[in-house]
């Protein structure tokens, strides 16, 4: 991961705004957002020039990353839909010890699903204060994946191999005539190899329960969903157009969230837009 590789997601996400306009105001807010992400991780980057990445589940190192963190508050309640825009002002006056500990929090415990605002799950987690800490330490976790290594990988891991996060998408690349499928992280976006046919939410191997639904107009994505959990993932096919980005095109493709939703299917992992 280099700081390049938010200049191609924000060209991604202009792309599409032009592409889904019922995903342009989500993908005007994803740039503001990825603008920001690229800053950060420009300085996390400039701090520790001679630094080893380090281990994604070693205490956060809040040195570069705190002093930063009103500003993102502040975009956040300027830029923000309305309920993390909400959660955003409140944090914003709880002080420097509360966001400290927010965001540790969430660092701690970054392989937990994080639950959905709209449903009824009970949790004691604030999912819209625990959205807001993923989005900040996300260039954190994507520098320090870029200097570390996975650990030994036996069968088919449903989490990262790197942090233990789960999947935000899948991804399907060429591969000699037919496509390989990874899955790529939601903190870290560290990509790994996948089976074909597997369930990463309960393990489901039988090709009788799995199964994939897409759309005409938005062929290069599509929703593979298991009939024994009833979860959902989004699928990114790049055998279909090499120009895909897992993070970006994932968060345009909203009708494919409301098809899933509509037909009692639930998502193994929320994505930035709390989709």
């Amino acid at each position: 991961m280099t700081a390049a590789q938010f200049d191609a997601r924000l060209k991604r996400a202009r792309v599409l705004e032009g592409q889904y306009p019922f995903a342009a105001e989500g993908l005007r807010f994803y740039q503001r957002l990825a603008a920001f992400q690229q800053s950060l991780y420009c300085d996390i980057e400039n701090s520790r020039p001679s630094q080893p990445g380090g281990g994604l589940r070693e205490p956060l190192d809040l040195t570069a990353l705190l002093p930063r963190f009103p500003g993102f508050l502040a975009l956040m309640e300027e830029a923000a839909p309305a309920p993390l825009s909400s959660a955003a002002r409140q944090l914003r006056t709880q002080g420097r010890p509360d966001w400290q500990r927010n965001l540790e929090d969430f660092w701690s415990g970054a392989g937990v699903r994080i639950p959905n605002p709209r449903s009824e799950d009970e949790s004691e987690v604030n999912p819209l204060d625990q959205s807001l800490a993923w989005m900040f330490v996300q260039p954190y976790a994507e520098y320090l994946a870029g200097r570390g290594q996975p650990a030994g990988v036996n069968g088919t891991p449903p989490t990262c191999p790197l942090c233990g996060s789960k999947p935000i998408a899948g991804v399907l690349r060429p591969e000699g005539d037919g496509a390989k499928k990874s899955l790529v992280c939601m903190l870290c976006a560290h990509e790994w190899a996948f089976r074909r046919i597997y369930c990463p939410s309960c393990g489901e191997e039988r090709e009788p329960q799995m199964a994939f639904y897409s759309a005409p107009e938005i062929e290069h994505v599509r929703v593979d969903v298991c009939d024994t959990c009833r979860t959902y993932l989004k699928t990114i096919d790049f055998t279909k157009t090499g120009l895909a980005d897992p993070i970006v095109d994932e968060l345009a493709t909203v009708p494919l969230d409301l098809w899933a939703r509509d037909h009692g299917y639930r998502k193994l992992q929320i994505n930035l837009l709390g989709v």
